[in-house]
């Protein structure tokens, strides 16, 4: 496992941007691990924002973020990125990264075994 810490998180109106950051530390070669950004909203479940394999080769976004956000890593960093632009008020959550050793196809949080603490982004219309 990996210990993982997120940042960037605000409040901003529609229509901004925002990136998110997921630095890592701990055991392990970073990037074997595929890492994922998550969202949960008040009273709603945890919901797969995008996902990129440990080299960076791939990448899987939500059909409701495609075209507005963009999942990166800088390995040499052990940190993973989400950058938000055309922010929307659906969008207000709690984003959390994830990271596991298994494929970017992976969207179930169930299978994610090394999570961070949460960063809230709010988004005003």
């Amino acid at each position: 496992q990996v210990q993982l810490v997120e940042s960037g998180g605000g409040l901003v109106q529609a229509g901004a941007s925002l990136k998110l950051s997921c630095a890592a530390s701990g055991r392990g070669v970073f990037s074997g691990y595929t890492v994922a950004w998550f969202r949960q909203a008040p009273g709603r479940e945890r919901e797969i924002v995008a996902t990129i394999s440990g080299t960076a080769l791939y990448t899987y976004y939500a059909d409701s973020v495609k075209g507005r956000f963009t999942i990166s890593r800088d390995n040499s960093k052990n940190t993973v990125y989400l950058q938000m632009t055309g922010l929307k008020p659906e969008d207000t959550a709690v984003f959390y990264c994830a990271a596991a050793r298994i494929f970017y196809q992976n969207v179930d949080p169930r299978e994610y075994d090394s999570w961070g603490q949460g960063t809230q982004v709010t988004v005003s219309s």
